[in-house]
């Protein structure tokens, strides 16, 4: 009799936030084919040949800071912003309350104050130095993968953004970290040495630092982990990188490119915090000027407006010249529910970080550049370019397999 296929764990830090929930939720729904799977691109024919790991394979727990559950988390998405339909919860409701059962208290060392506002779970706030954190998040992540059984794990940070931090020389450097100072290391950091202490494969879907110091991601390689970050790529910095390589193609020269945004779930609120936005800010500005190789005036502002819940609203304005120095302007509105759009990223960042993991690759997962902003070890910035590397890579990991 043919053996049967284990589980993978999916392990989600900051578990029950809006695109945590998603994840949960919508793995389930399609799952039950209570919905199409929709944004999920390796059900697309390119990437079909991988044999990516099926829905119904993956396990899903996390850590978190605030006292709560999938289930209420996606009854406030639907109540605040109309999204993940009461139909939809309630069919999924037993598979939720057993993700609930894989969460553990997170923390919020060095997270800044308005993080730290939104913790209420117990042990958050525990004294404990910072390597008693990293053993005791690593060994969370352990029992998961022991209590059910799992051939391999793959942590993906989706946390509110952390205020930007400036790491002591020590850390820049390539050099193994000391005891002494991982006590300057913010929470994400922490958590990504957790992953690396428990083998797990790591991916940093937000802005914070996370895996991108070189001692960290030297340690993650002296252990054989593959990763890669930073920032998903799900909106209007998406748009960026489609549009600033028409204008480079064009001779066209870009004068200013203008981002306004504004949007109102908690990431809203954390981010109207000038020190965890300035964090978001270096992230969303960077593409344009990769792309063009020069330097246009850019602004992006972020801004909090709560009456919108999920929904978030970017508007761009691009002023540049033309043909005999005429100056004309494109102006576009992206409007999208940033859950939802973040949600199948996730998905599918886990299910290739497992079939790298499962190929044996390690470190840097380079392939994976369209998925992020600011893509670690990756300086082309045109989206297509990036979606080209995949596509390669898909087609050379499937000729390569035994």
């Amino acid at each position: 009799m043919a053996r049967q296929a284990q589980n993978i764990g999916l392990w989600l830090v900051g578990a029950c936030g809006g695109v945590g929930t998603s994840v949960a939720l919508g793995i389930e729904a399609i799952r039950r084919k209570l919905t199409e799977p929709l944004g999920l691109i390796g059900h697309l024919p390119p990437f079909k040949k991988l044999e990516l790991a099926p829905l119904d394979r993956w396990v899903i727990g996390g850590h978190e800071i605030r006292r709560t559950t999938f289930e209420a988390a996606a009854r406030e998405m639907y109540e605040q912003s109309g999204v993940l339909s009461p139909e939809m919860i309630a069919a999924c409701r037993g598979w939720l309350r057993q993700c609930d059962r894989n969460i553990r208290s997170g923390t919020v060392v060095n997270c800044g104050p308005t993080i730290g506002r939104m913790a209420d779970r117990r042990d958050v706030r525990r004294k404990r130095s910072a390597a008693g954190w990293i053993a005791a998040l690593a060994d969370d992540i352990r029992s998961f993968a022991r209590r059910h059984r799992l051939a391999r794990v793959v942590v993906v940070n989706v946390a509110s953004t952390e205020p930007h931090r400036q790491m002591p020389q020590a850390h820049k450097g390539s050099k193994a970290l000391r005891a002494e100072d991982l006590s300057r290391l913010s929470a994400s950091s922490l958590y990504a040495l957790a992953a690396i202490e428990a083998g797990a494969g790591y991916i940093n879907f937000t802005p914070s630092t996370g895996i991108d110091l070189p001692a960290v991601r030297r340690r993650a390689d002296d252990r054989g982990i593959a990763y890669m970050g930073r920032d998903g790529k799900t909106g209007e910095t998406m748009m960026k990188s489609v549009l600033a390589p028409m204008f480079a193609a064009r001779n066209l020269r870009v004068l200013s490119w203008v981002g306004h945004n504004i949007f109102g779930n908690r990431d809203g609120i954390v981010l109207d915090d000038p020190r965890n936005k300035e964090t978001k800010i270096r992230s969303k500005d960077q593409p344009v000027r990769e792309i063009l190789g020069y330097r246009p005036e850019t602004l992006v502002s972020i801004e909090y407006v709560k009456s919108l819940g999920d929904w978030k609203t970017a508007w761009d304005h691009i002023h540049f010249a033309g043909f005999l120095g005429t100056k004309m302007a494109l102006q576009f509105t992206w409007h999208g529910c940033d859950s939802i759009l973040a949600a199948p990223l996730v998905i599918e960042l886990a299910r290739f970080t497992e079939r790298a993991a499962r190929d044996g690759r390690t470190g840097p997962l380079r392939h994976l550049a369209c998925f992020f902003k600011s893509p670690m070890g990756v300086r082309e910035q045109s989206f297509v370019r990036q979606y080209d590397a995949l596509l390669e890579y898909a087609d050379a990991a499937a000729t390569d397999r035994p």
